[in-house]
């Protein structure tokens, strides 16, 4: 028996780099609300008591940047000085231009408004036909976030983190041997020293949290490390800084497969960086749900100002019932991979994107996520018993 570890991390809603995504991702959706066909590439900075939003857009909508920025922030829950940033009093900086023309000229004419290579990947770990590590530790980060706002653990703040380590034999998960939950709190949870949580908190971070999600892979071996330096009184953006685009492995396959060139969100469907990441996790999603592969990853690679893809590389793994030449000839007959085609088949003119911007852009089972519709792997199988 060969036995390996993998490990994935999240992060969650009021984690600066998230608070960022969430912002950049809320204009886009403002600006396609009104101007589907607007250009957006929005980018956010946030420190201590300060948020910045920048960027390129070129749109005939308006969009009040302070009063978005602001009611996202106090979405996520930065609603009171005790944690550090707040809503009320952050300042607000709006620095955004028009789109470079010379990049225009191009995407005008239905070309790629990016370059580089976008990835995507499926395989049989989870019924998401995601890897197991990053959905349980999504699904950890979004169970910390639910048990804040429903009362539950009322003394948590927006701020969090998770790692999960999980355990496998010969390729296939078994067990998870670590938990890693870092939970922002407030003071009423310090034990007498100040220096630390109660033991009764962290074993209720560990019931209410860990539990509820591991269950069936959690075993008396298994390792919890919950604020794990003591306290975690002091973050969000009064700890650290955070900006658009940091979390691109947390965004897509937790390290399990590779992320591609370029983040995700404050970009328009233009963007390849964006479209094709999504086009590529249906493709290989419904490759692996058509039954030709147990694991799959797709490589597509663009030129701004050009529609149709320079290259493709299909990698089963070894799982794959066709050769990577039938792949490709089976992904080009039965898949648009121009900007134009993608945006059609997923419909990403809609104003859909900032759910997208926390808890991972694939694996999702929310409607909106056409590109997680399993809807071609019929079609796929017949086209694939005629190669």
């Amino acid at each position: 028996m060969r036995k390996h570890f993998f490990t994935s991390e999240s992060v969650g809603e009021g984690h600066p780099d998230k608070v960022c995504d969430q912002i950049s991702d809320g204009v886009l959706d403002d600006v396609l609300r009104q101007d589907p066909y607007g250009r957006v590439a929005c980018e956010t900075y946030v420190t201590m008591g300060l948020l910045i939003v920048g960027g390129e857009i070129t749109t005939t909508a308006y969009v009040d940047i302070q009063k978005l920025a602001r009611n996202i922030v106090k979405e996520i829950g930065y609603t009171h000085p005790k944690y550090g940033f707040d809503y009320h009093t952050c300042a607000v900086v709006n620095t955004i231009n028009t789109q470079s023309p010379d990049i225009a000229q191009g995407v005008d004419k239905g070309g790629a408004g990016d370059q580089g290579f976008m990835v995507g990947f499926a395989c049989r770990e989870t019924e998401e036909l995601m890897p197991l590590p990053i959905m349980m530790a999504h699904k950890l980060v979004k169970r910390t976030a639910d048990v804040r706002r429903d009362g539950t653990l009322k003394y948590l703040g927006p701020d969090c983190k998770s790692q999960v380590s999980v355990e496998y034999h010969d390729g296939h998960p078994k067990r998870v041997d670590s938990v890693v939950i870092a939970c922002q709190h407030t003071e009423e949870i310090l034990d007498a020293t100040k220096e630390k949580i109660t033991k009764k908190a962290r074993q209720e971070m560990i019931d209410v949290i860990a539990h509820p999600v591991l269950k069936g892979y959690i075993d008396k071996d298994t390792k919890y490390y919950i604020n794990e330096t003591g306290k975690f009184v002091v973050g969000g953006p009064q700890s650290d800084t955070g900006m658009t685009g940091r979390k691109i492995v947390v965004d897509t396959y937790g390290g399990a497969a590779a992320p591609g060139g370029g983040a995700f969100s404050g970009k328009d469907p233009t963007k390849v960086d964006r479209s094709a990441a999504y086009m590529g996790r249906y493709v290989a999603k419904n490759i692996v749900a058509a039954g030709l592969a147990d694991k799959c990853m797709i490589h597509i690679a663009y030129v701004i100002g050009k529609a149709e893809p320079l290259a493709i590389m299909v990698d089963t793994f070894g799982t794959g019932k066709l050769t990577e030449a039938q792949f490709g000839k089976l992904i080009m007959q039965n898949f648009d991979l121009t900007p134009k085609g993608m945006i059609r088949e997923l419909d990403l003119l809609r104003p859909i994107y900032r759910k997208t911007a926390c808890y991972g852009h694939f694996g999702r089972s929310e409607p909106e996520f056409i590109w997680e519709s399993t809807a071609k792997a019929a079609v796929l199988k017949k086209a694939a018993a005629r190669l």
